[in-house]
């Protein structure tokens, strides 16, 4: 056991030394460029699918027609049956799916429960800060 904790140990000092030597004298230098234009990241399908604001008014149904009830009502006035079928809606999207999906309820003036809004925002920041 001694003998293979030894080699171990030998090994990783020629290892590390080995490095060593083959980087002395070489800098390792990598040019960023950043463009900063304002109306394009240059990433089209993840800013046009990750952005919530409405920028096509074209309605965009997933699945969810029967959301429709609730058009322009407020979601304090919600009755359990419908925060269950938006919740039965919101549970079963693709992850890909939820910035499109709200921005669909926007253009359908839909409005979500507070907790299912919260979870929704959070799923698209995540995703929109894992592209950046």
């Amino acid at each position: 056991m001694l003998f293979l904790i030894l080699l171990f140990l030998a090994f990783t000092l020629i290892l590390i030394i080995s490095t060593l030597i083959a980087r002395r004298g070489k800098t390792e230098s990598s040019e960023v460029v950043i463009q900063e234009n304002s109306e394009c990241c240059g990433a089209h399908e993840v800013c046009e699918n990750e952005n919530l604001q409405v920028v096509n008014p074209n309605i965009e149904y997933f699945d969810d027609e029967e959301l429709d009830e609730l058009i322009n009502k407020k979601s304090l006035n919600y009755t359990t049956e419908q925060i269950k079928m938006i919740e039965d809606v919101f549970y079963t999207l693709r992850e890909e799916d939820v910035a499109g999906w709200l921005k669909s309820l926007q253009i359908r003036n839909i409005e979500l429960p507070t907790h299912i809004k919260e979870e929704a925002l959070l799923i698209v920041g995540e995703r929109r800060n894992a592209t950046i």
